[in-house]
């Protein structure tokens, strides 16, 4: 006979992201038919055929409504949320649009349903951020919609996997930089993925009907204070740093980096570094857990504990090490193609034509030679600064150089042992972009 509890069906919005993985597939280890939902799966993120790619984004309230009776929904499971606007993602209308047309929908599906809503820490009195306000502003939507609800303000979120800011703390741990002392003293409670699945499992067990859980706001989070500083110095334990000499660069080199995330945000990218980043970091993330751990009988799993359990392991290092870095691989790459490109069409346009006349190519030729191939590497540059194109600009700029090599090689040997060796550095060019090409992902 199965087990009434068990046989129920939760929906996850968002099930590629950090938390919105781990928590699906930790439902279906508890025995839950958990259907992960996510505008895009990668390969490696399809362990079920329950997992499902929907523009859930563009679904209307019935749209919804209809996913929700399709799969018998008996709870919902809300992690989605965007960091900071930019290309393709618009914080208003992922944390506050999407939960309005949610509730709408969940209200007119005619099944008795809890939603589980994933927010943030802190008061609306310290909201400083669209990040912030927008999630406050969908907290006040479900608190007065009637739904049977639960929002779980978790702190930071330590897991088995990193992603945006768990990977850049995790990247200050690795590389022999520090915050500075600012930044290191700010109150920073975290809570381990495996809390907030457990949390979410026992509200899913619990009836509908059960008053005592029927609306509830909790705070997820270590009881014990710890600071951002406290919890870097974990990570460095686990990873094997804890030794190691460090340079503390100043606030403001900090706070350009931010305005270079905000950039890179625009062109695409996901860069943990951003001004919204950095604003919510000085905030800080406290709250009380009482309520919580009384609720539930759990009990927060520390950071010490976290990240004692789990030593890193060369994959962790590695990782943890190339992060920030990549960021540096992909900007020297633009500018690589760009500069060289645009010297050779404007600024040396005369000695980059003299190379192909003192190699007798036809006068006819050399002009359109010498401007085309400028004009090819500044796109490739361009098609490198988008991330959206950023693997076509890799490729063909890896394609680029080795037509280069073996153009050279037939038509102009000698190029190969001039003084600075040009073409000999155009190797270690290739393997740079083949390196920035395999660690491209985000997830």
């Amino acid at each position: 006979m199965s087990n009434p509890v068990h046989s129920r069906n939760i929906l996850v919005f968002g099930a590629s992201g950090l938390i919105g993985r781990y928590v699906t597939d930790a439902l279906r280890a508890c025995g839950f038919r958990a259907v992960g939902v996510a505008r895009h799966l990668a390969p490696s993120q399809r362990p079920s055929a329950l997992d499902i790619e929907l523009p859930v984004m563009s679904m209307d309230a019935a749209a919804l409504a209809r996913l929700i009776r399709e799969h018998e929904t008996d709870v919902v499971v809300n992690c989605l949320g965007v960091l900071q606007d930019g290309p393709g993602r618009d914080t208003r209308v992922v944390h506050r649009d999407f939960v309005a047309r949610l509730l709408e929908a969940i209200g007119s599906s005619g099944r008795a349903v809890r939603l589980i809503h994933i927010s943030i820490p802190g008061t609306a009195d310290g909201d400083r951020t669209a990040f912030s306000s927008t999630k406050r502003e969908a907290e006040r939507l479900i608190a007065a919609s009637g739904i049977a609800h639960a929002i779980l303000r978790p702190g930071f979120v330590v897991a088995p996997a990193a992603y945006g800011g768990s990977a850049m703390l995790r990247a200050l741990a690795a590389l022999p930089f520090d915050l500075p002392a600012g930044e290191v003293g700010t109150p920073f409670q975290p809570v381990t993925v495996r809390d907030i699945a457990a949390t979410i499992a026992w509200l899913a067990a619990r009836d509908i009907t059960d008053e005592r859980v029927r609306a509830v706001t909790w705070d997820l989070m270590q009881q014990q204070a710890v600071s951002l500083g406290g919890v870097i110095a974990q990570f460095r334990w686990s990873l094997g740093t804890a030794k190691q000499w460090r340079i503390t660069p100043p606030a403001v080199l900090i706070d350009l980096g931010a305005r270079l995330g905000d950039l890179a945000s625009r062109l695409g990218w996901m860069p943990p570094l951003r001004s919204t980043a950095i604003a919510e970091l000085r905030r800080g993330v406290t709250g009380d857990p009482s309520a919580w751990m009384n609720a539930t009988g759990l009990v927060p799993t520390t950071i010490a504990d976290a990240t004692g359990a789990h030593p890193a392991t060369i994959q962790d290092k590695w990782f943890a090490r190339l992060f920030l870095v990549k960021a540096l691989i992909i900007a020297s790459l633009v500018l690589f193609w760009c500069v060289s490109g645009f010297i050779a069409l404007v600024v040396s346009y005369d000695a980059a034509a003299g190379i192909l006349n003192s190699h007798h190519f036809p006068p006819a030729l050399v002009g359109p030679i010498t401007i085309g191939t400028s004009l090819m590497d500044i796109s490739i540059g361009v098609l490198i600064a988008f991330r959206r194109t950023a693997a076509f600009g890799l490729v063909a700029g890896i394609a680029a150089s080795l037509g280069y090599m073996v153009g050279s090689a037939i038509l102009v040997p000698d190029l190969w042992i001039e003084p600075l060796g040009a073409l000999v550095k155009t190797g270690p060019a290739i393997v740079l972009m083949l390196v920035a090409l395999l660690v491209l992902d985000n997830r």
